[in-house]
């Protein structure tokens, strides 16, 4: 993984993802330079399912399914991020996520992530937001 650029692209992209939207744009430089850039072509694992969950993933261009066997649960695209489980615990991926065409994302290890934390309370914060608004959706989903 080569060290990426905190580019303009990359800030606004991390600045919409709830988990760091309320940082200052030194702070989103932070995050940017503690990420590392991966690729994966058409039809590659980015995560596997049982796998452990390492890092939190950004995608910078390209797409991606999440997938449970052979059922695609989501997609998605540029902008989106998943993994942001795998931040707090050393549990195992719970999905396949499988690029669905030339794909570069941003990932953000676990390791690196805690030393950010350690440095600024508001990415946990953020975090534990984001965590909150998925659980009720999946409440509410569960609920209907």
């Amino acid at each position: 993984m080569a060290e990426p650029k905190a580019d303009e692209a990359s800030l606004e992209l991390f600045s919409s993802i709830p988990l760091f939207r309320g940082l200052e744009s030194s702070e989103l430089k932070e995050v940017v330079r503690l990420s590392k850039e991966a690729s994966f072509e058409q039809g590659e694992a980015i995560v596997k399912k049982g796998e452990p969950g390492l890092g939190f993933y950004v995608i910078l261009a390209g797409g991606a399914d999440v997938r449970k066997g052979k059922e695609t649960v989501a997609k998605l695209a540029r902008g989106s991020f998943f993994g942001e489980l795998a931040l707090l615990d050393d549990q195992p991926r719970s999905a396949d996520v499988i690029a669905t065409s030339q794909t570069r994302c941003l990932v953000l290890l676990r390791w690196n992530f805690w030393s950010l934390v350690t440095k600024n309370s508001k990415v946990m914060r953020g975090l534990f937001q984001e965590l909150a608004r998925r659980l009720r959706a999946t409440t509410g989903t569960l609920s209907e």
